[in-house]
């Protein structure tokens, strides 16, 4: 009992890989004992595997058995030693192993390496919530991949991934596979009441980010909130592709509302994915000359046409050429859209 005792006390520090490699050992070992012991029971290997991998997980569907003294022996050493004590360390080891990998996944110590993603840096718990939520519902079905300081992942969820560290050093940001993310979205730190503060936390993420783009020649789409205008050229000259003002938009909407009543639900619907008629982007077709084309055949379709990226004077212009990399926004509900880019 000693020595038994001596052995799974080492078992049971062993690795995993080292546990399988063992498990297999054995299934092995002990098949071709009982195929030479009693080829007469067992007449193939298949047959003797079988009765191997039945025994060690004393399931013993009774199907094939020894007959044989020699055989039966064998049998009672193989589960009393084997099954009941080595199995049930590797067995453990297998838990131990998934718990371990949850414990680091909660912990943001893995790497992700998916590809097409969305990445989330410094939103608080309640903003990230509502993002995630909006990205989860949307057409893409990505994962989304939160950057923070935390200890603990905010959201728990199959499709979120968290990586825990300092989001404005180039490691933590790779370990978020930066350079296979769809777009990085960067929010201003709503802990801190000081605007210049707030925003150059958010710049230096913002430059490493950039930084890391022109190390490694890989276009990274950049979005960043930040809470004063006066600081938008500084986002500008780090090549930020999109700035949103937090205060300064919802001051905005606020003003829009009062002044056009209703307009508030308007602008929810285009900014939720939720069903009914929302903003979906798509890209000229050859038979499209000018901006009339596209609006008219779009408009028999369902769908209404508002601008070419940011630039909403189109329907002035509408009988000027659509560039090759026009991006034309329309409204119109989720089964027009899927016509129209079908």
């Amino acid at each position: 009992m000693w020595i038994l005792h001596k052995i799974f006390s080492k078992l049971t520090k062993i690795s995993l890989l080292h546990a399988a490699a063992l498990a297999l050992l054995m299934i092995i070992i002990s098949s071709i004992t009982m195929r030479l012991a009693e080829p007469e029971t067992f007449p193939r290997f298949i047959d003797a595997v079988w009765w191997t991998m039945t025994t060690l997980v004393t399931v013993g569907y009774g199907d094939y058995y020894p007959k044989s003294d020699i055989g039966r022996i064998f049998t009672m050493i193989l589960i009393y030693t084997v099954g009941i004590g080595a199995m049930g360390v590797i067995i453990g080891k297998v838990f131990e192993s998934f718990s371990m990998y949850r414990k680091l996944k909660e912990e943001g110590q893995l790497t992700y390496s998916g590809k097409g993603h969305y990445i989330l840096i410094g939103a608080s718990k309640e903003k990230l919530e509502n993002v995630v939520e909006e990205i989860l519902n949307g057409r893409d079905k990505c994962d989304v991949v939160i950057v923070d300081h935390a200890e603990r992942t905010p959201i728990e969820q199959n499709r979120v991934h968290f990586v825990s560290g300092n989001p404005a050093e180039e490691e933590v940001l790779l370990k978020a596979n930066i350079l296979e993310a769809k777009s990085v979205a960067i929010f201003s730190d709503d802990r801190n009441d000081f605007a210049e503060y707030a925003d150059g936390k958010t710049l230096l993420t913002a430059s490493r980010v950039e930084h890391i783009s022109k190390k490694y020649d890989k276009n990274i789409y950049t979005i960043v909130e930040i809470k004063k205008d006066k600081h938008i050229a500084l986002f500008e000259h780090a090549n930020v592709d999109e700035v949103i003002l937090s205060n300064d938009s919802v001051s905005r909407l606020m003003a829009q509302a009062a002044i056009h009543h209703g307009s508030s639900k308007l602008f929810n619907q285009m900014l939720s994915s939720a069903d009914g008629e929302n903003l979906y982007e798509i890209k000229t077709k050859p038979h499209w000359n000018t901006y009339r084309d596209a609006a008219m055949e779009l408009f028999n379709m369902g769908a209404t046409l508002i601008s070419d990226g940011s630039a909403l004077d189109i329907a002035r212009r509408h009988n000027e050429k659509i560039p090759e990399d026009a991006n034309l926004f329309i409204i119109c509900d989720e089964i027009t859209y899927r016509k129209i880019v079908g």
